[in-house]
């Protein structure tokens, strides 16, 4: 496997700054009963208007699309246990690529056997190449044509990453799908600089399939599409990675701050361009009804923060919105958490309960939460999926939206 040199011999960085270079089901649904004639892991089993049920195969094993991807950037969900989180129905995750290069350390990985075996994990793992978390950091980054230059957030040592060695890096860990390195600008660039990151993202994308071809460990490869919320840009970058032989491709770069009305017609102008036979991955996406808007735009797969931030922070989400449990009038509310849940949490504990441990400063609460709100997406997208399959999609997106307000 060609790969980048590492810096010293400790389990820091991994870069010197050189590149290395069943049933058929029923009709009124749509049917896809042919395979895609392209290599790649997904297969689109029916579809209900835009809105799209799959399966996207892994090295570990068949997940069901459309997914929501519970988000353990290091290497652990927060507020829950993995096998936990399997129970749950969860056999796809995501963690970043950026943060475990950077702590503890590529060897430190190898040498546990992979990321699998290092976070005791035997689903699939999907990692994020850290272009968005690079790209945040203000004042700490510099972009060339070869890749960027930046500072840890840990201890300020100088790093390099280039699409070759993002490629590396993956290959390291084990992962079974890798997003390309991007360059991902925040909401608000001029229209040229949008121009420059979307381009800037396209070359790297060339180069990470030409390094992905030479490793001995290949795993899946997903691009990555920018263009900002400038919809022309966001079509024409689409139909340029959409040329190129990636297993999946992504639409990254929304959710970064715009507003739904622009996040939404530029998402609109990418997916609608993006091949059938692959799936497609809106990154960063978000709240329920989020998932279930973009689900009706034609994505797949989904990831978010917000089921275990959310949860460490005292706010559930149920079928019936958001509830804040910090909140005084659930000192004495003897209900759980969502009445129509049936997760372990609201089987066994109350409103109250909660509440009451948050006040009492136990940690106990937000692990609580974070299970309850984890099973809510997961119910959430297995939930989706039927409707699809049942060619009902408008009406259960329309019934949840009515119920679960803003």
């Amino acid at each position: 496997m060609t790969r980048p040199e590492r810096q010293g011999t400790g389990d820091g960085a991994y870069g010197t700054g050189k590149d290395a270079a069943g049933a058929v089901p029923p009709t009124p649904y749509t049917l896809h009963p042919t395979p895609s004639p392209s290599p790649t892991p997904y297969t689109l089993l029916c579809s209900d208007g835009p809105a799209r049920r799959g399966t996207l195969r892994t090295r570990r094993g068949i997940v069901q699309t459309p997914v929501f991807m519970p988000v353990g950037t290091q290497g652990t969900i927060k507020g829950i246990r993995q096998h936990e989180v399997a129970a749950l129905g969860y056999n796809l995750i995501l963690a970043n690529a950026y943060h475990l290069y950077l702590r503890p350390g590529l060897a430190t990985i190898e040498a546990a056997g992979g990321l699998h075996e290092f976070m005791a994990w035997n689903g699939a793992i999907l990692t994020d190449s850290g272009g968005f978390q690079v790209a945040s950091q203000a004042g700490l980054r510099q972009f060339d044509e070869r890749g960027v230059t930046f500072r840890s957030y840990i201890d300020g040592t100088e790093h390099y990453l280039s699409p070759e060695i993002v490629v590396g890096i993956e290959a390291a860990l084990g992962v079974d799908i890798g997003m390309v390195l991007d360059h991902c600008p925040k909401f608000g660039v001029t229209r040229e600089e949008a121009v420059a990151a979307m381009t800037r993202t396209h070359e790297w994308a060339a180069r990470a399939l030409e390094e992905h071809d030479r490793i001995e460990r290949p795993f899946a490869i997903f691009g990555i599409t920018q263009g900002g919320v400038h919809a022309d840009l966001r079509a024409e970058s689409a139909d340029t990675l959409s040329a190129m032989p990636f297993d999946g491709l992504a639409v990254g770069g929304l959710s970064v701050g715009e507003p739904k009305e622009l996040m939404w017609p530029a998402l609109e102008a990418a997916i609608v361009r993006l091949p059938e036979h692959k799936p497609r991955y809106l990154m960063g996406v978000g709240t329920p009804l989020d998932i279930l808007d973009a689900i009706a735009r034609g994505a797949d797969m989904f990831d978010c923060v917000l089921p275990t931030r959310l949860g460490r922070n005292g706010t559930a989400y149920t079928s019936r919105g958001k509830i804040n449990l910090r909140d005084a009038p659930y000192e004495r509310d003897f209900t759980p958490l969502d009445t129509e849940c049936e997760c372990s949490t609201c089987r066994r504990y109350t409103r109250a309960y909660v509440h009451h441990l948050y006040r009492s400063g136990e940690i106990l609460a937000a692990i609580l939460i974070t299970h309850h709100n984890l099973h809510l997406y997961a119910q959430l997208t297995a939930d989706a999926r039927t409707a699809i399959e049942e060619g009902r999609y408008a009406q259960f997106h329309k019934e949840y939206a009515a119920r679960f307000g803003s």
